[in-house]
């Protein structure tokens, strides 16, 4: 089974067009959308989240070698969009992953790189 990875403003579509074609959300989905909305806002990190810039950084972090094993990881690095290595290494410290410094550079390269795309 592959798993698919998407981003906040994926699902906070996705449940507000849930809301608009029932009606109503049970109070599990109505709190899931309330964090999707502030997730995919510019409020968390100060970026927005974007689904095409979401994909764009989890394809180039796995072909990252040492985080093509971890595509869940992958995708955190994408979501969360570290600016700083301490960010990187806490999202890394997860699934206790050591990196080289050079390879931090080139997530936080990356990050930057499509940040300045939104």
């Amino acid at each position: 089974m592959v798993d698919d990875y998407i981003d906040y403003a994926l699902v906070r579509d996705a449940l507000i067009e849930t809301q608009s074609r029932r009606g109503f959300l049970t109070y599990e989905q109505k709190m899931a959308l309330q964090h999707a909305e502030w997730s995919a806002s510019d409020l968390r990190n100060g970026y927005k989240t974007q689904s095409q810039v979401f994909q764009d950084m989890l394809n180039l972090f796995l072909e990252i070698e040492s985080i093509s094993k971890y595509p869940e990881i992958a995708a955190k690095l994408a979501e969360v969009m570290p600016l700083n290595t301490n960010e990187v290494r806490a999202i890394l410290a997860s699934r206790r992953i050591s990196l080289e410094s050079t390879e931090i550079e080139m997530i936080l390269d990356i990050v930057k790189q499509n940040i300045g795309a939104v």
